[in-house]
């Protein structure tokens, strides 16, 4: 494997990484805001500034771009002033943080919640997917993850795939034609060690896995064969996404802590690498 290479640093805690039209989006956790990054020039332009820790990212079928608000449920659209204003509230159906947030071509929402008091030390009790419909009307959508993380939808299909932190899995369900989650199963286990946070999905269906406390990339298959690994030395990989011109350059986020007060030495970095077959 190539080594990665350095495209930006000076960030805090970089999550919700999406490609599109040439740039990576990403929440800069930690300092409330949503920049978009060229790759090539380096260019890092705020779309919108949040108090509430900005996480997943998503865009509407017209193009409008939706960021979830970690500490207040809430997930918003962005107007091209970077003015904010409700999509969903889901306060009502969770008491604890939410966090990563995928949306599909039709407009449906799926957007992940902690399910205990993470940042506190709780112990750790099963949290759950909500659907989040095109009108921002939002329901329960599957129960009992333990830690439920990164989310994507396989290219070309309606396979939903969602990392379980702490059950070291990758759980799948078909989205049927309202949105809801079906058929759940398991699409790769993973090993006894994995902490998996942000994941992607390439264009041959592979899986890329950020791995936070074991500091490494991972890229898996349905049944949960490793095909590709990526080591960040001490540093925690935190999030990944695929694109590039023909999508086939993996970006990794990383930094040295999740806990804000330990992120003001803005030492969170984005790299990159080509993704060989």
């Amino acid at each position: 494997m190539p080594e990665p290479e350095l495209v930006t640093g000076g960030l805090r805690f970089p999550e919700g990484s999406r490609w599109r039209e040439g740039r990576l989006y990403f929440s800069d956790m930690h300092t409330g805001q949503v920049l978009a990054l060229n790759p090539e020039t380096t260019e890092l332009e705020e779309i919108a500034k949040l108090d509430g820790q900005p996480s997943g990212l998503g865009w509407t079928p017209d193009g409008d771009l939706l960021v979830s608000s970690m500490l207040d449920n809430t997930v918003y659209r962005v107007g091209a002033d970077g003015s904010l204003t409700v999509w969903a509230d889901v306060s009502d159906l969770t008491q604890w943080p939410t966090n990563e947030l995928c949306v599909t071509p039709d407009g449906h929402g799926y957007l992940g919640g902690f399910g205990y008091d993470f940042y506190n030390n709780a112990p750790a009790e099963p949290g759950p997917v909500l659907h989040i419909r095109p009108d921002g009307t939002a329901e329960p959508g599957a129960e009992g993850f333990t830690f439920p993380n990164g989310t994507v939808l396989l290219p070309g299909t309606r396979t939903l795939v969602v990392a379980e932190t702490w059950g070291h899995c990758l759980t799948a369900f078909d989205l049927d034609d309202e949105g809801r989650m079906t058929n759940r199963r398991e699409w790769a286990p993973l090993w006894a060690d994995s902490t998996a946070d942000g994941i992607d999905v390439d264009a041959d269906h592979g899986v890329w896995v950020s791995s936070i406390l074991e500091h490494k990339f991972v890229r898996v298959v349905e049944g949960g064969e490793i095909t590709h690994e990526v080591s960040v030395g001490d540093e925690l990989a935190v999030d990944c996404a695929v694109g590039g011109p023909d999508g086939r350059t993996l970006f990794m986020s990383t930094s040295n802590s999740w806990q804000p007060a330990e992120t003001t030495v803005r030492e969170g970095k984005i790299y990159r690498m080509r993704i060989e077959g």
